[in-house]
């Protein structure tokens, strides 16, 4: 296909993208001849677009598949515009003139430049950089990285990272963009520092920056993650760094491992493992030195009765153990690994955790014992259903099926259960549905609260298992029981009590047709489909006639239902 014809962007797709409203006036703009387009290269179209201001738009990918950038409001809210409709269609129209090859306004730039001296281009530049400050500071670094001395290198650098990173004023969602562009071009000129010999002062940049960015964070609206982005960027800035230059090993090992315990963000997380061919066996000797001290500091957390209070501490434990775990033990050392596990047991979790990991490492009676110990522990707190389950299979597996029960009635009654529920079932057969049941009504007749786990929607699922669906049709008409869960027994016994799972479909099918909405009206219709399988041809005919009647204003409705 020559370039005169070629169909970069398929225009449907396009229009599904940004809908019907937004097409239409980037079809106007695109009219109105408001397209520049810079350069078209295989699957990237760069075009500058005038409208209120003049918007620099970027679209990527061929046909249907494909993406972009623009400068506008509208693209940063909703990730599309009519920017992007407008430079689609005109690409789509001009890629004769702006070519495949890059000709056009970029292309005719490049091949005057190239016609150009040295000295020539030099001089156009410095013309240039006089009117435009970011560009006179970012040629001003560039040059001090390669031909500046270290003293005033880091002189400049350090108020280019602090002017980058200074917050005068909270930066909102739409400013953190460019607040994170300043920093980033700074960064690129601090990642060229080690291969020019200045590793020395990229590694203490580096850090600088880091700190910088993290103390700015706090006054910046970071939901496209900028900052993190900057943060990763910043700690592989130094990780290069500190492997063109080597520092002392020990003294890396105690500002990572500042860093890893201290840090806000997980920036630093597994800095032992990142920097381990840097650290090499002295500073991770050094590393594990001082998780061993910081970790001896720690008391032991115990549940129940012991130590509860657990805000001082969570990191702490989570992450030297985590360290220690990994980089202060010997991975053969199966019972070590099992002593870090006990040092914090303040929650039902951390005994999960612990459980699993001795299983995991074909500890079973250990992992059982702990298991069991945590349901003692915890016996007056809502159960921990994973922790049961573990105790449960271990139990089971050596035979002790009763005391496997146990735990589970005494879970079970505290807070019912479906997945408790069944593993009775597998355990004690179909007579315990009379047991559980029996256990849920007692509750609810006593008073209990029992909101957080919708009693009744319990009751008809276990019934519904068991197929006792007499039973849960009863439970059906009670206050509390969910539209969901009624529609769901619905589903399961039309077969058995047609008429009651009718009622049921045609009280759905008005919420439906009443909300409106082509999505709503489509689901109605297949109700009512279903619902002419379950009576005579006669007595649907006359149903849908009277849906007809009551909402034949809803034409979208009508045509569906024929």
């Amino acid at each position: 296909m020559s370039p005169e014809n070629k169909v970069y962007f398929n225009v449907d797709a396009l229009r599904e993208l940004v809908g019907k409203t937004v097409f239409a006036r980037g079809e106007a703009y695109f009219r109105e001849d408001r397209v520049e387009l810079l350069a078209i290269k295989p699957e990237r179209v760069l075009a500058r677009v005038k409208g209120t201001e003049s918007y620099r738009v970027e679209l990527t990918g061929q046909g249907r598949a494909f993406g972009g950038d623009c400068t506008c409001v509208a693209f940063d809210d909703r990730g599309s515009c009519k920017h992007m409709v407008a430079v689609a269609l005109a690409a789509n129209a001009g890629g004769g003139e702006a070519g495949q090859d890059g000709t056009g306004t970029f292309a005719r730039i490049r091949a005057h430049l190239q016609a150009k001296s040295i000295d020539a281009l030099v001089d156009m530049i410095m013309e240039i950089a006089e009117f435009d400050s970011d560009l006179l500071h970012r040629l001003d670094m560039a040059a001090l990285a390669t031909d500046g001395d270290s003293k005033t290198i880091e002189k400049h650098l350090r108020r280019a990272i602090d002017s980058a990173t200074q917050i005068d004023d909270y930066v909102g969602y739409r400013e953190a963009a460019g607040w994170a562009a300043d920093v980033h071009r700074v960064l690129n000129v601090v990642a060229e520092l080690p291969g020019k010999g200045h590793g020395e002062l990229a590694l203490q940049l580096a850090e600088h920056t880091f700190d910088r960015i993290q103390d700015a964070m706090e006054n910046i609206d970071d939901s496209d993650g900028h900052c993190s982005t900057l943060l990763d960027r910043t700690r592989d800035i130094h990780l290069a760094a500190a492997r063109a230059v080597r520092p002392d090993p020990v003294l890396l090992a105690r500002d990572l491992f500042k860093r890893e315990m201290e840090g806000e963000y997980d920036t630093f997380y597994n800095a032992a493992g990142t920097y381990a061919d840097i650290l090499g066996d002295e500073g991770l000797a050094e590393y594990r030195r001082l998780a061993l001290a910081a970790w001896e500091k720690l008391p032991p957390l115990r549940g129940g009765g012991g130590t509860r209070s657990r805000t001082a501490y969570t990191a702490d434990y989570s992450q030297l153990r985590r360290i220690l775990d990994t980089v202060g033990a010997d991975e053969r050392n199966i019972e070590a690994r099992i002593a870090l596990r006990t040092k914090d047991l303040s929650s039902p979790w951390n005994y999960l955790e612990l459980a699993g990991f001795c299983r995991k490492n074909d500890r079973e009676e250990q992992a059982l014992r702990w298991a069991e110990e945590g349901l003692w522990i915890f016996e007056d707190e809502r159960p921990d259903a994973q922790l049961v389950f573990i105790a449960v299979e271990l139990l089971t597996k050596i035979g002790r099926a009763t005391d496997a029960a146990q735990h589970l009635w005494r879970a079970f009654r505290k807070v019912p259960n479906f997945e408790i529920y069944l593993k009775l079932r597998e355990l004690e057969g179909e007579a315990v549905c009379d047991s559980a049941v029996q256990t849920i009504e007692s509750q609810l007749a006593g008073g209990k609260d029992a909101g957080l786990y919708a009693p009744y929607d319990l009751l008809m699922r276990i019934l519904m298992h068991e197929e006792r669906f007499d039973a849960a049709w009863a439970v059906s008409s009670r206050r509390g029981v969910s539209t969901g869960m009624r529609q769901t027994l619905a589903d399961a016994s039309a077969a058995t009590h047609p008429e009651q799972a009718v009622r049921v479909y045609a009280e759905k099918i008005e919420q439906l047709v009443n909300l409106s909405g082509n999505h709503n009206y489509e689901e109605a219709a297949r109700l009512i489909d279903r619902i002419g399988g379950l009576r005579s041809a006669g007595e649907h005919a006359d149903y849908v006639e009277s849906l007809k009647t009551r909402h034949g204003r809803r034409r979208n409705f009508m045509k569906l239902l024929g």
